[in-house]
C-alpha cells in the first residue's frame, strides 16, 4: 500500500500542479484560435529490466527471475487539453524469456502488456525540436500461456523524450520510459488451476520494473 500511495500521490502532482500551469499559456489562446485536436504515435521500443524476487524453499532466502531484455511495441493516443499539454492512453506490448537457472522456467515466454491513462505535457519553447514529459497509471498484465494463465496488476510510469517536427501535424519521436508495478509479495505468481504447485515461482519482492528506449511517428489531426 505504501508504494500505491507514491504512485499516487505523483498522479496527484500531475493533475494538480503540472497540468494547469499550462492554463495561463492556455487562456492566452481564445476559443476560436485553439481547436481541440488528436494525435496517435506507433512506436517501436527496446525494453529492459524487469526481475521477481523469488521465494526460494530454504526459509527466509530468495532469488531473483530475470525477464529477458528485448523489443517491444506500443501505440499512445492524446487527446489535447490546449496547446501545450493533453490526455493520453497508453498502449504497449513485450514477449520475452525468462532467464533463470532453473529448468522449469526455461523455454517459458511472459508476454507484458501495458494498458496506461495519463497526460503529458509539451514544452515548446524551442522551433527544431519539443521536449515533454508524461504521467500515467493503469494496469500490467502478465501472461505466460502455455496453461498458466495470467495476472494484471497495478502500475504506472514516467517518460519524457523529445519530438521533431516535421510539418504542422507529423513529427519524429524519441523517448525513454520507466514502468514500475506493484506485486504483492509473498504470493504464488502466474498459476494454472489451485494450488502452488500449478505455479511458475512464488514472489518475495513487491515491485516489478523495467525502463524502455522507443522512436515512434506522430501524426496530429
Amino acid at each position: 500500500m505504501g508504494m500505491f500511495r507514491r504512485i499516487l500521490a505523483a498522479v496527484l502532482v500531475l493533475q494538480v500542479v503540472l497540468l494547469p500551469v499550462t492554463a495561463a499559456a492556455a487562456s492566452e489562446e481564445s476559443a476560436e484560435q485553439f481547436k481541440p485536436r488528436v494525435e496517435i504515435t506507433p512506436y517501436i521500443g527496446y525494453r529492459m529490466g524487469g526481475d521477481f524476487d523469488v521465494a526460494d524453499s530454504e526459509p527466509d532466502t530468495s532469488n531473483s527471475v530475470d525477464l529477458d531484455d528485448s523489443g517491444d511495441w506500443g501505440v499512445d493516443l492524446g487527446i489535447y487539453r490546449d496547446r501545450t499539454s493533453f490526455y493520453e492512453i497508453l498502449y504497449s506490448r513485450q514477449s520475452a524469456g525468462l532467464d533463470s537457472s532453473d529448468p522449469s522456467l526455461k523455454g517459458v515466454d511472459v508476454t507484458i502488456q501495458y494498458l496506461q491513462i495519463g497526460g503529458t505535457l509539451l514544452f515548446d519553447d524551442h522551433e527544431r525540436y519539443v521536449p515533454y514529459l508524461s504521467l500515467t497509471v493503469g494496469g500490467t498484465k502478465f501472461d505466460a500461456g502455455s496453461g498458466y494463465g495470467s495476472e494484471t496488476k497495478f502500475s504506472g510510469s514516467l517518460g519524457g523524450g523529445v519530438r521533431f517536427p516535421f510539418g504542422e501535424h507529423f513529427a519524429a519521436t524519441l523517448g525513454l520510459r520507466g514502468y514500475l508495478t506493484v506485486v504483492n509479495s509473498d504470493t504464488e505468481f502466474l498459476c494454472s488451476g489451485s494450488g502452488s504447485v500449478n505455479c511458475l515461482f512464488r514472489t518475495s519482492g513487491s515491485t516489478f520494473f523495467q525502463g524502455e528506449g522507443l522512436i515512434g511517428f506522430t501524426a496530429v489531426f
